[in-house]
C-alpha cells in the first residue's frame, strides 16, 4: 500500500485480508474471542511472544482496518482506536499521566475534555493550567516543573480559532513534553500535525471521519512508543471501538477526501454570506481573509473546514431566535454531518462552564456554530437568510 503516491487512494485501498470467498468490500469480524491452535498457542499469545488477535477488546480484525487507515493518513507509526472521541482523549491522558503532573491546556477545547480535566482528573492528582488563543506566542510562564503534556485543538470548538501547531511542536520539544492535537474539525485531508512536529494525535471519528451522523468512535495515532502505554492502559480500560463502528468508519474513510473538500468548499461560500449581512456582528472561518489567524490557517490547511462560527448583532435572543426560525438546518450537538447542523453552544455543548471559562475560550452568548452540510450551499444560504428576516419581524 506504501507504492500508492496520494493518501486519498490509502483510504479507499486499504484493506483487511480477504478472507477464502474473496469479498471486495471488506469483510466485518463480529466475533468477541478468537480461537488458539492449541495450549502452547494461547500461553505464548497471552504472554506476547508473538502477535495474534487473542480478544475484541484487545484487537479485532475490523478494528485493526480501520485503525490503519488513520495511521497511514495521519503519517503515523501506531494507533489505537476507541469508543468515542472522548474515549480516546480520556485514555490517552490516564494512560501518560500520573497523580503530581500538570497539564497545558488551550481554553478554546472542546468542552466535555475542559470538564474531564477540571473535575476528574483534578481527584487525580493532576493539575492543569490554560492559555487563550492570543497567548500562543509565549506558553513559558505556564510551565512548571511537573509539565508534562501540552493539549490543544486546532481549529478550535467552537470558535475555530487557529494554533500553530509547528510552534507548539518546538515548544513542547523544548521543555520535553508530549504535544497532542486533536485534529478533529480538519481531518488528515486538511492538516496532519504529526508531520509539524506533534507527538500525538486524537479524533473524534464520530463527526467528519463518519461524516452521516450514524455511529461513535474515536482513535488516537503518533509515535509508537506513546500508543503502545495507552494500547496497555486501553486494553484493561475496555473503551474499545466495537467491530461494527469500525466497519462503517473504515468505509466512510473511502470518501473522507471528496465530502472533506465539498464540505469546506460550501463553508466557504457560506462563510461569505455571513460576513456581509447586516444581522450579523462576526464571523470566523479560517479562509476568510478577516480570520485573526488567516495566514496562520493558510500555512498549516489544506483548505478551511466546515464549522462557521458567528453571532448576531443582538445577543442570545436573536441567537436562540435563529435557531427556531431555520427550516432546513438540523439542531443538533453533532458536527461534520452531510447535513448542515446548528448549535449554540454557550447554551449547550459548553453550558457546564462557567461564564468566566466560556468568556476565556471566546464563547460568547450571542455565538453559534455552523456546521456547513453537503446540501447546495444556496439552499443552506436561503434558509439563513429567511431566518434572519423572520427574527428582524
Amino acid at each position: 500500500m506504501s507504492t500508492f503516491k496520494h493518501l486519498q487512494t490509502l483510504a479507499v485501498r486499504t484493506q483487511a485480508p480477504r478472507s477464502s470467498f474473496m469479498e471486495h468490500s471488506t469483510a466485518l469480524h463480529l466475533t468477541s474471542s478468537f480461537l488458539f491452535e492449541n495450549a502452547e498457542d494461547m500461553r505464548s499469545s497471552f504472554n506476547e511472544e508473538k502477535e495474534k488477535t487473542i480478544y475484541s477488546r484487545y484487537t479485532n480484525p475490523t478494528v485493526d482496518e480501520f485503525t490503519s487507515k488513520m495511521v497511514l493518513l495521519e503519517g503515523a507509526e501506531a494507533g489505537y482506536s476507541f469508543s468515542s472521541g472522548m474515549a480516546a482523549i480520556y485514555n490517552t491522558l490516564a494512560a501518560l499521566l500520573k497523580s503530581g503532573d500538570h497539564v497545558l491546556c488551550c481554553h478554546s477545547v472542546f468542552g466535555a475534555t475542559l470538564s474531564l480535566l477540571n473535575k476528574y482528573f483534578v481527584k487525580f492528582g493532576v493539575e492543569s493550567s490554560y492559555f487563550r488563543v492570543q497567548q500562543q506566542g509565549d506558553l513559558s510562564g505556564y510551565l512548571r516543573p511537573t509539565t508534562k503534556i501540552l493539549f490543544i485543538e486546532t481549529p478550535t470548538n467552537p470558535g475555530v480559532e487557529i494554533l500553530d501547531i509547528a510552534m507548539m511542536a518546538r515548544f513542547a520539544k523544548k521543555h520535553g513534553l508530549i504535544l497532542i492535537v486533536d485534529n478533529c474539525f480538519a481531518t488528515p485531508v486538511l492538516q496532519r500535525p504529526l508531520q509539524l512536529g506533534a507527538d500525538l494525535v486524537v479524533h473524534s471519528a464520530t463527526k467528519l471521519i463518519d461524516g452521516q451522523g450514524r455511529v461513535l468512535g474515536g482513535v488516537v495515532v503518533g509515535k509508537s512508543a506513546l500508543v503502545e502505554e495507552i494500547y496497555q492502559f486501553a486494553r484493561i480500560s475496555g473503551s474499545c471501538l466495537s467491530p461494527f463502528n469500525a466497519w462503517v468508519l473504515s468505509k466512510s474513510l473511502e470518501t473522507l477526501y471528496v465530502r472533506v473538500e465539498k464540505h469546506s468548499e460550501n463553508a466557504l461560500e457560506v462563510a461569505r454570506f455571513l460576513e456581509e449581512h447586516s444581522q450579523v456582528e462576526m464571523v470566523r472561518y479560517p479562509f476568510l481573509t478577516s480570520h485573526p489567524q488567516y495566514s496562520m490557517a493558510r500555512e498549516q490547511m489544506v483548505l478551511g473546514g466546515s464549522i462557521v462560527a458567528f453571532s448576531l448583532n443582538a445577543g442570545t435572543h436573536s441567537a436562540q431566535g435563529l435557531i427556531d426560525a431555520l427550516e432546513m438546518l438540523s439542531i443538533s450537538a453533532n458536527l461534520g454531518d452531510t447535513r448542515s447542523i446548528i448549535t449554540h453552544p454557550a447554551s449547550s455543548t459548553h453550558s457546564k462552564l462557567t461564564p468566566s471559562q466560556r468568556a476565556d475560550a471566546g464563547i460568547k452568548e450571542n455565538m453559534l456554530r455552523l456546521s456547513v452540510g453537503l446540501e447546495h450551499p444556496e439552499d443552506i444560504i436561503e434558509d439563513l437568510r429567511k431566518a434572519m428576516e423572520k427574527i428582524t419581524k
